[in-house]
């Protein structure tokens, strides 16, 4: 997959990050100097490492038998909603009234026919209860239900020490209080904890400035600015930003957030394969040489929507190639951070400075505060000029109530502890912890025969399970060995890529990794998950396209 020279996959060809060379119709990869010295903070660093990333097929069978599955559970399905709309079985869910019978139904669609048949029967594997703060450990409250889930009860017992493998605590500063939260009771004490005003109207803090001018100087850019929710500050701002004869490229593996920004911008809105630089480079090329439908007209604005590291697949953007795109067609980048901010990069300041580019080569820097911030908001950051405009046109800004003072707190101990402005070096050394970390509990999955997705430097590892009744089985064998993992199916997945995903912390101590991997290896064993044929990259349609058709 990768040679000693400094080469990498990219689009499935080997290639070196010393040298630049033209993307041609044989698939070679575009470069654009992503070796090249960059400085973040007045640090430099160079990414010279090949990029790994790893998209297995399943085999044939498993596919088979997945689809088996579903298809037993349809049949299934079907046959006892025939049950319920006889009266011989009780119907749980939502169902139109008996004076609406005649109108265009409400509930029933295929997902509505899928929570009912399907999920209902596994539900006890989500929203689990949690009694504690998300650390390393957590309590779990245990719940039964009476009815083959459709309602829960509690038995009043609690789940004690449950490894947590689920939350996105990736530096794990998301903890009960001690004496380092000092400063958040303070401001508890002098602020309050709610604002109750919009930051156009009496919303706007000291402490709200004070954390924008510290996230600005942690991205190293000129200007940011900071939300209370993270999903409304890509789908508010969004639609800000771009509009009707505006273009938007966006990834086909985008979060829920983006997509909904994108759909609310009235914008025209054409998907991207999977970080495939062909496939984005053809629609770019076709935005450019034809305009907009019908008229012909060139586009107002191009906006290439992507993730630093997705949260379903763990896999980390394509960024230099991506920038040498935006460049070459004169786009713009927007990109979320979510994931990878704080849990990305030799200190932490996420995709930009793991490749070693200059923050000014992606126009919109987002990110949330809810992962390795431990906290809730987001920002957006980049020039003065964007973010001076967000403040007097983004819906969060005019509409939505202000980031509670407390939690601005939060975020500004835990940025200033990432760089080392708390007078120490926990912070860097938390960030080197969560990478080593991550890279140990990949390669040993790798070695036992799992197929994982992702990047073997995210802290975000989906197991593929496949199959609904062995999702089920995961999650429920592993709780009851006090193991706490989230498992994820259809719709936030393909039908049949139903996974387990990992969220790796650095305050995960080597004898919980290995205690959970040891038990992963008797799960692996018992429900026989080692699907893995040791195949890197094999993903073709990610990796190894020359030709393809999208849909508009």
């Amino acid at each position: 997959m990768a040679n000693s020279g400094g080469s990498a996959v990219c689009n499935g060809h080997l290639h070196s990050h010393r040298k630049q060379s033209d993307s041609s119709q044989n698939g070679d990869c575009r470069r654009n100097g992503a070796v090249r010295e960059a400085q973040q903070n007045g640090k430099p660093h160079f990414y010279e490492k090949p990029i790994v990333e790893s998209f297995e097929e399943a085999p044939l069978h498993v596919m088979v038998f997945t689809y088996m599955g579903y298809g037993i559970g349809t049949l299934f399905g079907y046959f006892r909603d025939f049950l319920r709309n006889w009266g011989i079985e009780k119907c749980n869910a939502a169902v139109e009234r008996e004076e609406q019978k005649d109108f265009v139904p409400l509930y029933q669609n295929f997902e509505n026919f899928y929570t009912r048949n399907l999920y209902m029967r596994i539900r006890d594997n989500w929203n689990r209860p949690i009694c504690s703060a998300p650390g390393p450990l957590f309590d779990v409250m245990e719940r039964v239900s009476d009815d083959y889930n459709w309602t829960f009860r509690f038995t009043g017992r609690v789940i004690k020490d449950v490894i947590n493998m689920g939350s996105y605590n990736f530096l794990g500063l998301a903890v009960r209080y001690d004496e380092s939260m000092r400063t958040v009771k303070d401001v508890l004490e002098a602020y309050g904890v709610g604002v109750a005003s919009t930051r156009h109207e009496m919303g706007t803090l000291n402490k709200h400035k004070e954390l924008e001018d510290l996230v600005a100087k942690f991205l190293n850019v000129e200007a940011a600015m900071v939300f209370g929710m993270g999903f409304a500050t890509n789908s508010m701002n969004i639609p800000a930003l771009v509009g009707k004869g505006c273009l938007i490229l966006s990834d086909e593996l985008n979060h829920a957030s983006l997509v909904l920004g994108a759909r609310l911008s009235s914008a025209t809105i054409r998907i991207f394969k999977h970080n495939n630089m062909q496939s984005l480079e053809k629609l770019l090329r076709d935005a450019v040489i034809y305009g907009q439908p019908r008229t012909h007209r060139a586009w107002k604005k191009i906006l290439i929507m992507v993730e630093g590291v997705y949260s379903m697949e763990g896999s980390i953007v394509n960024l230099p190639q991506i920038v040498a795109l935006k460049k070459k067609y004169k786009a713009y980048l927007y990109m979320d951070e979510a994931h990878s901010i704080g849990s990305v990069g030799p200190t932490g300041r996420g995709v930009v400075e793991f490749f070693g580019m200059d923050p000014q080569d992606v126009d919109v820097l987002m990110g949330t505060f809810t992962k390795s911030f431990g906290a809730s908001g987001g920002y957006i950051a980049g020039k003065k000029d964007l973010v001076d405009y967000l403040r007097v046109h983004s819906h969060s800004a005019v509409y939505a109530t202000s980031m509670s003072p407390p939690i601005a707190e939060q975020i500004i101990r835990s940025m200033k502890f990432i760089m080392g402005l708390d007078g120490t070096t926990q912070g860097l050394k938390r960030v080197r912890q969560l990478a080593k970390n991550t890279r140990y509990f990949r390669q040993r999955l790798q070695k036992m025969g799992f197929i994982i997705y992702g990047n073997e430097e995210s802290p975000v590892v989906p197991l593929l399970l496949y199959m609904p009744g062995k999702v089920a089985a995961f999650a429920r064998h592993l709780l009851n060995r006090k193991i706490g993992v989230v498992v994820v199916g259809f719709p936030a997945t393909p039908l049949a890529e139903a996974r387990a995903r990992f969220c790796v912390s650095a305050t995960h101590t080597r004898e919980m990794l290995d205690r959970v991997l040891e038990v992963l290896d008797e799960m692996g064993d018992l429900l026989q998950l080692k699907y893995s044929r040791n195949r890197k990259s094999a993903h073709p349609e990610l990796y190894d396209e020359s030709s393809f058709e999208l849909d508009d």
